[in-house]
């Protein structure tokens, strides 16, 4: 009875705290969500379009034939990333290995931040102040155990790095930013730069799709770890063409601020994979510092979602601006592209060209043909059409290292321009004419290019 009379009690007692919904079910309430376009993206809405080769397939390839296909509703860059946004990338990489250096030297030696010098750049666990309980806890089980003794340990941001020689602090100081040059030895012309080698970034995602398919094994099984260097190969330059001066081209296109707004090539498709995870970290510890949501995850395209956004609504046209010529009716060139027969001028441009250039198309995507070709989240199978999903339809195999490359570029003739011309390149392998772009998917269904015109139903 005693029983009896506690459990009605704690059941009294919950029902009156939670006595707003009157007994009914009006479902758990979270923060309230608002749609926010991301920055310099804009929304392509979901629909269906013929995907495939609707001209005649005059270099009988046949690997794209038509088929009806839908996507669902996502935002993509308006342009091509640019130089000075994959720097953003860079320059958080290498300062945050700087930052991580001098934290575990300062760890070793025991230096803190009352010490000065070395020590205010300490971990922020060896701050003076109270933890919580749950970073106290954290540090107790989790800290120094995995194969990484500082995974986990939190890296000072709130101090200013110091990159003047005669500013450095203290010989700690001095000896992490050393490590983080090439040798004197191997500089030249008075410049001794920093050693791209060291910036290497870390990141992990789960294997969605396998883990799908395989439910009997644990979550941690399909958990993947990557590491890899993450400054552009801009020796591309002189590798990708024979017999020709393009020395201006790999000595400054990356890092001079006169390139800054043209688009970054040199990065194979595993650096724009992390590029994409880097983002997604950098813009959800803005949403944590400020309590807000998270958002999703950005991402490169699927084959299907690149070639929808660059018909840009056109059905069955050749280029993003329709076609089937790449001039205008003032004969001025749409792209910039290899036009008659090799003519790199005629297009008013040498090499790539800002990122902006030329006319969007009608979902305000520049250079979706010509600039450069871009990395799709997808793996070349010349008979993928036939056998991929009619609905968000992606083939992309880790096994196959082909990865498909979309848009044509500034060596590149017109028929690589077309918006239904597949091509690849190496997963590993990095081109002079090869940049990318990324997405995001949009939460929610309720945007369609049949409601976008009005002719939802």
């Amino acid at each position: 009875m005693k029983k009896f009379i506690a459990l009605a009690a704690i059941a009294t007692f919950l029902f009156s705290c939670n006595s707003s919904d009157r007994g009914e079910l009006v479902g758990a309430k979270g923060k309230k969500w608002f749609p926010e376009k991301p920055y310099g993206m804009t929304l392509v809405p979901g629909g269906s379009f013929i995907m495939g080769k609707a001209d005649d397939d005059f270099v009988a390839v046949n690997d794209a034939p038509t088929k009806t296909v839908t996507v669902r509703s996502f935002y993509m860059d308006e342009t091509e990333i640019t130089n000075a946004e994959y720097r953003q990338f860079v320059e958080w990489v290498r300062d945050s290995t700087v930052r991580l250096k001098l934290a575990v030297l300062a760890d070793e030696v025991g230096a803190t931040p009352g010490d000065g010098g070395i020590g205010d750049f300490a971990f922020d666990d060896n701050q003076d102040e109270e933890k919580s309980a749950y970073d106290q806890y954290m540090e107790d089980n989790y800290y120094g155990l995995g194969e990484d003794f500082y995974a986990g340990r939190r890296i000072n941001r709130n101090i200013d790095l110091i990159w003047d020689t005669q500013q450095y602090p203290d010989e700690y100081y001095v000896e992490v930013m050393d490590s983080m040059y090439i040798p004197l030895d191997e500089a030249y012309n008075g410049q001794r730069t920093i050693d791209v080698t060291k910036l290497k970034f870390q990141y992990s995602y789960m294997d969605i799709q396998a883990a799908a398919k395989n439910q009997d094994k644990r979550r941690r099984d399909f958990i993947q770890k990557e590491e890899l260097m993450i400054y552009p190969d801009t020796t591309v330059w002189i590798k990708d063409f024979n017999y020709s001066y393009n020395e201006p081209m790999h000595n400054d296109y990356f890092w001079h601020e006169a390139y800054g707004e043209y688009p970054v090539v040199g990065i194979n498709y595993k650096q724009a994979k992390a590029f994409c995870a880097w983002r997604t970290l950098y813009k959800n510890s803005f949403q944590k510092s400020k309590g807000n949501n998270f958002v999703n995850s950005f991402r490169l395209p699927s084959e299907a979602e690149w070639e929808y956004a660059a018909r840009g609504g056109l059905e069955s046209a050749t280029f993003p601006w329709g076609g089937p010529y790449a001039k205008n009716d003032r004969g001025c060139f749409l792209a910039n592209f290899k036009p008659l027969r090799g003519d790199y001028a005629a297009d008013q441009a040498l090499y790539t060209v800002e990122a902006d250039a030329y006319e969007p198309n009608e979902y305000n995507l520049y250079n979706m043909a010509g600039n450069v070709s871009e990395w799709v989240n997808s793996s070349y199978d010349a008979a993928s059409y036939e056998y991929s999903s009619s609905m968000n339809p992606s083939v992309n195999d880790n096994d196959n290292a082909r990865k498909v490359v979309r848009g044509g570029s500034w060596k590149d003739v017109a028929y690589f321009l077309q918006v239904s011309t597949r091509d690849y390149e190496y997963a590993d392998s990095a081109r002079s004419y090869i940049g990318f772009r990324t997405v995001q998917d949009y939460l929610g269904t309720d945007v369609t290019l049949n409601e976008q015109f009005g002719d939802a139903r």
